[in-house]
């Protein structure tokens, strides 16, 4: 069967026009998201194996909600590694809106035992963090952000209770 060329360009069009607005979630076409490193929390201490939630918070200036597919990650206090690895998770985040998402990570920082001690004898100070990595954000063309943040932490969140 074949169609008139009217009607297939009546066609053409209409499903051009309906996808317009999921321009986002098929090009990624959106501003780029803030992400920081909100908190450090200490799930487990032991001495070969340390496991720590991170909670990044991401902020969408964007009207419309903002598809992540993931995360990859360098996490360093005071210019120590704590934590480097990725995150396969896919969520959103609301248009005009903030999301914290927690990664949970395990580490050995037995190497590093004596400095993560001496940064953390006076938990009221804050701590200098750098964040690196990459944001994938969109769907099916996404984008990738690549990310250099710089901040300070309290180390508060880092000592057991």
């Amino acid at each position: 069967m074949r169609f008139a060329p009217c009607k297939a360009r009546f066609i053409t069009l209409t499903l051009l026009l309906a996808l317009g607005g999921c321009s986002t979630w098929i090009t990624g076409n959106y501003d780029d998201p803030e992400i920081h490193l909100k908190q450090v929390e200490v799930v487990k201490a032991k001495l070969l194996e340390q496991r720590f939630k991170l909670h990044f918070l991401i902020t969408n200036p964007n009207a419309g909600d903002l598809p992540i597919r993931g995360l990859t990650y360098k996490v360093s206090l005071e210019g120590l590694v704590l934590a480097e690895g990725e995150d396969d998770s896919w969520f959103s985040v609301g248009g005009h809106s903030q999301a914290v998402h927690v990664v949970e990570v395990r580490t050995n920082l037995w190497e590093n035992l004596k400095p993560l001690a001496k940064m953390l004898r006076h938990p009221a100070g804050p701590l200098h963090y750098r964040l690196e990595g990459e944001l994938r954000t969109g769907v099916l063309f996404g984008h990738n952000l690549s990310l250099r943040r710089t901040g300070e932490i309290t180390p508060a969140g880092l000592l057991p209770e």
